[in-house]
């Protein structure tokens, strides 16, 4: 609208009228109808007003009577409801009200909650040498140990709360650590990072740590194997031999059956949570242990609106070139945060995900698996195709929408948008909760690191505390002879990132996201028409004949597939995974908690089944 020369006039003008209309609540009549005439003024400030509610509510009466405009001389009436209607008002002040209460009520409860202990392993203290803590980066002897001054430069940075203090980390190569600082914002919803805690890590001389090393070590030799050969009456002589080496080992955590390992239970997901008495337990995820070892959600076509796309992935070639870190040259060069040069090669087919190499790759540079998984859930299955990628899942039972008479759900609260929005709302708040633990608590080595230690023990005669257990494994020998050293292989080239191992970022992220979509749909829905990959052709997916595969167990498994994603690739422990599930989920509570408290839906609470395997409402 162009500006008005009698601006000034119409103000005074627009004043009265103004006075008028909220002075009068029934308008003058003229025969038989009653009419509001506005001048040039008193049109803007008509509009003005009306630009606060939509169009439609303008013509559906909003002001509960007819409105005549005037422009140019002529007189545009609109016709106005029944003399009976009474307008729809809506109380401002109140809600802006309600609004403060909640959110000055979620912070009060937040901060009632205490902090827990954040014990470690004692190892950063134990080994003047930090041997057993994460130093990539920074500069390093020839043996891989740390300079300690440039240490110390990294501690002080961590206990200073200044980020000036950061800009003086005496770093190794041109590499830079991956945002320390990035834990310390301030998270407006949920908990803060040190509210919520995990177990204390194995140490760097326990049986366990040995039994995680051997693990990935195996997952190594084992990337090229199908998941499809790994079953309980397989001839497969490499998956044998892995079983047998780990059910040889008394500190090996992963999933057993009536306490021996598997083939079928190889590299399934757990999870670990501090118990009662402030130790450690462990669990096998609900369902990761029923059917294939990758889960539907990412195997089916995402059906994404307009759009549908098949999830076949890029993938490594199985070649040697495709192993990383097994020359001691380049494994101190990255050590020292450096860059060997080298890359990736991958298959110019595209395929499904069948194996450990894969697995990496996926964990390396992850697809959107969880919005993936969203719209999964909420596409419904075509009758007239069985490969079809949508499961029609309801929602979650508790959703209140369920059993409205009038309304749907949508994207403000419980519907498909909503779904969406809280995946990608958690996801920086459980980084954030995990860097906090990887920087300012456990600072764990990995296990590229501990990998040198056991090369150098071997090649160079030192004497690092590494349990027996590795050295009565015929990993090592396997190793040697396939790559002329006893460094553990690592898929990417620049090996892990420049953040230390305890826990697994990539895991927290998959913990809380798939605790969301449990907490949203029905986990125990089972999915219609399952598929697995085509052990002849990798490009197609076939049936999947077996027990019943549910919502909960293949997000349970989605979140495993990811996390020891992870593993595979040799950056990361099975404790890392473990504990980060449970780390996620409690980041996700804590942020459902706080979006209950803002519904004005009659609602029970959000109902769920933990990694644990209880169920709770939050």
């Amino acid at each position: 609208m162009q500006a008005d020369p009698n601006s000034h006039q119409d103000s005074e003008k627009n004043a009265q009228a103004h006075s008028e209309i909220t002075k009068t609540k029934q308008p003058q009549t003229s025969a038989g109808s009653r009419r509001l005439f506005l001048g040039r003024g008193s049109r803007r400030l008509f509009l003005g007003r009306a630009g606060l509610f939509s169009a439609a509510s303008v013509v559906a009466g909003v002001f509960s009577s007819s409105l005549s405009l005037k422009k140019g001389g002529n007189v545009v009436q609109a016709q106005r409801p029944p003399a009976t209607f009474t307008p729809a008002t809506f109380n401002y002040s109140n809600f802006r009200n309600r609004a403060f209460q909640v959110r000055t009520r979620a912070a009060k409860i937040n901060s009632e909650i205490p902090i827990p202990p954040h014990p470690t392993n004692g190892d950063e203290a134990k080994y003047a040498n930090k041997i057993a803590t994460d130093t990539r980066g920074l500069p390093h002897n020839k043996l891989g140990e740390v300079d300690l001054k440039a240490y110390q430069s990294f501690i002080n940075a961590l206990n200073s709360d200044d980020p000036n203090e950061y800009e003086n980390i005496i770093l190794g190569g041109k590499r830079k650590l991956v945002q320390p600082l990035g834990p310390l914002a301030v998270s407006l919803s949920g908990l803060n990072p040190t509210q919520l805690t995990i177990p204390v890590p194995p140490t760097l001389d326990s049986a366990e740590q040995a039994a995680e090393f051997l693990e990935i070590a195996w997952q190594q030799l084992l990337q090229d194997v199908p998941f499809s050969e790994f079953r309980n009456n397989t001839t497969n002589p490499l998956i044998l031999a892995a079983v047998q080496d780990l059910n040889r080992l008394s500190a090996f955590k992963g999933p057993k059956q009536n306490g021996r390992v598997t083939p079928e239970l190889l590299f399934r997901g757990t999870a670990i949570y501090v118990n009662a008495s402030g130790g450690t337990t462990y669990y096998t995820l609900p369902g990761v242990d029923v059917g294939p070892y990758v889960s539907q959600f990412l195997l089916r076509p995402v059906p994404a609106g307009t759009q549908s796309y098949v999830q076949l992935n890029r993938v490594p070639l199985a070649i040697p070139e495709n192993s990383f870190q097994t020359n001691y040259n380049e494994w101190l060069l990255v050590q020292n945060g450096g860059d060997s040069g080298r890359t990736i090669k991958f298959d110019s087919t595209r395929r499904y995900f069948i194996n450990g190499r894969d697995q990496s790759e996926i964990a390396h540079t992850p697809p959107p698996v969880y919005a993936n998984a969203a719209l999964i859930l909420l596409a419904k299955p075509a009758i007239d195709n069985l490969l079809a990628g949508g499961v029609g899942s309801p929602y979650n039972p508790g959703n209140p929408y369920n059993n409205s008479k009038t309304q749907v759900s949508g994207s403000a609260t419980f519907g498909p948008g909503y779904s969406q929005s809280l995946i990608a709302w958690v996801a920086p708040h459980a980084i954030r909760a995990a860097y906090w633990q990887k920087y300012y608590v456990h600072r764990r080595l990995r296990a590229e690191a501990y990998g040198g230690l056991v090369h150098n023990n071997k090649v160079n005669k030192t004497n690092y505390p590494i349990h027996p257990d590795v050295f009565n494994s015929e990993v090592l020998d396997r190793f040697f002879s396939k790559n002329k050293s006893y460094l553990l292989p690592q898929a990417f080239p620049e090996g892990a990132p420049f953040h230390s191992s305890y826990p697994g970022g990539a895991s927290v992220s998959a913990g809380a996201s798939v605790t969301i979509l449990k907490a949203l749909f029905d986990e125990s829905y089972v999915i219609p028409n399952p598929v697995v990959p085509d052990p002849k052709d990798p490009t197609k997916l076939i049936p999947y004949q077996g027990p019943l595969l549910t919502v909960g167990g293949e997000l349970n498994k989605l979140a495993a597939n990811i996390g020891l994603g992870r593993d595979s690739a040799g950056i990361h422990w099975r404790t890392d995974a473990a504990a980060s599930l449970a780390l996620g989920e409690a980041v996700a509570i804590s942020i459902l908690r706080d979006e209950k408290l803002t519904f004005r839906e009659k609602f029970a609470g959000f109902t769920f089944t933990k990694f644990d395997g209880t169920k709770i409402t939050v």
